[in-house]
């Protein structure tokens, strides 16, 4: 299923996205109107929902807006996990780590999937089309082998980056938390419709160009590595977002770098999952 966060007029809620329709819950007789809640709910509520949708009442996706799907517990993301993306930091002068390199995004960046991003302060704002996986059950100190137990599902997140006020401190959550900066959705797709999330296609777009292109495959430490990881150290909770990583082709290393000014447009794309697109303002 796409479960996605919806407003229509002076109130939101959660429907099921089909083409160009969404079933909203509230039509089903479920009354829950956050996604935290829906995926503590567990499987039970999912088959209760899958259940409902052949009668389900469905309204045109050109009636509603698209929120993002949810406002996580915690939103962290893994730097430098893909090789030729890796390869692009050495060459920038940032040190390479041999463990795995996560950090903060604050989840009050979180935005839209259509809506518009400030620039802020920044001179130096960049793009990173990244897959992200949902937490579903809590996570702690799971192992690899079943690590995947513990996704909800998937969703795309651009880790929209103030490249200058990045390097502020090692930990960079400075440069990844402007408020706007993390852009998510469109929706979350479930677990189940993604078989293997390591065989995604995954694109970023400026202004029609593209600008990144790869495949997760290419990711150096795989979703099950990263969640054996962190859970070694902390709990993972339902609605925690981990972004996996970001290929080669962000502006910081273009030649010369090209960074993003009001006006210009993003588009981030993986197959089997969506689209988001954001325009730039001041």
């Amino acid at each position: 299923m796409k479960l996605a966060r919806f407003a229509d007029g002076g109130t939101t809620g959660l429907g099921v996205v089909f083409d160009d329709a969404i079933a909203p819950l509230s039509g089903m007789g479920i009354d829950i109107t956050e996604m935290i809640a829906l995926i503590e709910a567990g499987p039970e509520l999912l088959a209760r929902i899958a259940a409902a949708l052949a009668d389900a009442p469905r309204r045109p996706l050109s009636e509603v807006r698209l929120l993002a799907p949810l406002r996580p517990r915690k939103f962290l993301a893994i730097g430098m996990n893909y090789r030729r993306h890796l390869e692009e930091a050495r060459a920038l002068g940032i040190a390479v780590p041999d463990a795995q390199v996560w950090f903060n995004k604050q989840t009050s960046c979180v935005n839209g999937p259509y809506d518009p991003v400030s620039k802020g302060v920044t001179e130096k704002l960049d793009y990173e089309v990244e897959l992200g996986l949902v937490i579903g059950a809590p996570a702690k100190s799971v192992t690899v082998e079943h690590a995947m137990d513990h996704v909800f599902g998937y969703l795309v997140v651009n880790d929209v980056s103030a490249r200058d006020w990045q390097m502020h401190s090692q930990t960079m959550t400075m440069g990844k938390s402007f408020d706007t900066h993390g852009p998510i959705g469109p929706w979350i797709v479930t677990a189940d419709e993604i078989p293997d999330p390591h065989a995604l296609d995954l694109r970023c777009l400026i202004n029609g160009e593209v600008r990144q292109s790869s495949n997760t495959e290419q990711l150096i430490h795989r979703i099950p590595e990263q969640i054996a990881y962190l859970s070694t150290a902390f709990t993972l909770e339902p609605g925690d977002i981990l972004s996996t990583g970001t290929p080669e082709g962000v502006g910081a290393a273009r030649q010369p770098p090209a960074f993003l000014v009001p006006g210009d447009v993003m588009r981030c794309e993986i197959e089997a999952i969506g689209a988001i697109e954001n325009p730039i303002v001041a």
